[in-house]
């Protein structure tokens, strides 16, 4: 039945499902065909292709693996993905490089709403059978960015939806007493609990609320005193929480212009925040560094599927997502 409605109310992705499905040699057409949509359009193209062929479609991707160098393929691999299933895939990817890739992690668990975050656990237990919590916590050797991963991990568990400007004052006081107002280094253990009982939202107001109480922003404060590896990780947190589309727009441009090895990464935020603030970081990013996005990647990647992959995504605004939701 859900296969009748899906093709009867998107009658055009059956179509273009079986133009790409018997034309799968013509590569230049998947491209614009998979990042002018939608995630939603593309999980409906995704359903519509399995009801049609019996097949999923990333394994009609991997007709076109030849036909595409191996970043724009592994790249539309993952664009095709739900959402908690690429988060899931990233996350392991993160979690098994010679060096944990602990701030995508971190991007992860306060980027996404805990209904995601669930999905996203479930997806990580049965593409890996393992625990995606579990092996955070098993890292070796132990890193700060794990006490607070676990923090989070925790507070999408108990935290409640309503957000509390009292609450949010009395915390912006316990971090400052523990922190800059207090003696010695930050006390990690009342961070790890503010932490662990406060959804996103409400973290986020407290942030707010300490630069209004305290005159300047809570990450400045973690330069000052004894600023270790524990400060360090909690800045970058703070940093991700309070302004995502300038962390974002800084990760953008140091994808571009750092190493091979920091491409997924580009692709990793395009594609995650295509729908969310994507229109808010490009403007930031045009204010930082004086230049538009899609400049700065044709300025700056070779010419080929991956470079046109990379601008035909960086197209798509969040003002064309609202108007087609």
């Amino acid at each position: 039945m859900a296969t009748n409605i899906l093709t009867i109310s998107n009658p055009n992705f059956e179509n273009e499902c079986k133009k790409i499905h018997d034309s799968f040699e013509d590569f230049n057409q998947l491209i614009p065909f998979l990042t002018s949509r939608t995630q939603h359009e593309r999980q409906q193209i995704r359903e519509t292709y399995k009801a049609i062929y019996g097949e999923d479609f990333r394994s009609l991707l991997q007709k076109y693996e030849s036909g595409f160098s191996p970043m724009t393929y592994s790249a539309l691999s993952m664009l095709i993905l739900d959402p908690h299933e690429r988060d899931a895939i990233v996350s392991m990817e993160a979690l098994e490089q010679d060096v944990t890739n602990f701030k995508v992690l971190v991007e992860i668990f306060v980027g996404r709403k805990s209904s995601h975050i669930l999905l996203i656990k479930q997806a990580y237990q049965k593409l890996f059978r393992r625990q995606l919590d579990q092996d955070i916590i098993n890292l070796e050797p132990p890193h700060p960015y794990q006490k607070i991963l676990v923090a989070l991990s925790t507070s999408h568990k108990s935290h409640h939806v309503d957000v509390s400007q009292h609450i949010a004052k009395c915390d912006a006081r316990r971090l400052y007493e523990t922190g800059e107002g207090g003696r010695g280094a930050i006390e990690e253990a009342v961070v790890l609990e503010i932490l662990s009982k406060r959804s996103i939202p409400q973290l986020k107001l407290t942030i707010s609320s300490y630069k209004h109480i305290y005159g300047h922003a809570y990450s400045k404060s973690l330069k000052r005193g004894n600023y270790g590896e524990f400060e360090k990780a909690l800045k970058m947190m703070v940093k991700c929480i309070s302004d995502p589309p300038n962390h974002y727009a800084k990760i953008l441009y140091t994808s571009i212009k750092g190493a091979t090895s920091q491409k997924a990464t580009l692709v990793q935020v395009l594609v995650s925040r295509a729908e969310v603030d994507m229109d808010e970081i490009q403007r930031l990013f045009k204010k930082k560094y004086g230049k538009e996005l899609i400049d700065v990647i044709c300025e700056s990647i070779p010419c080929g599927d991956y470079k046109d992959f990379l601008v035909s995504l960086a197209a798509r605004t969040t003002s064309t997502v609202l108007l087609q939701k």
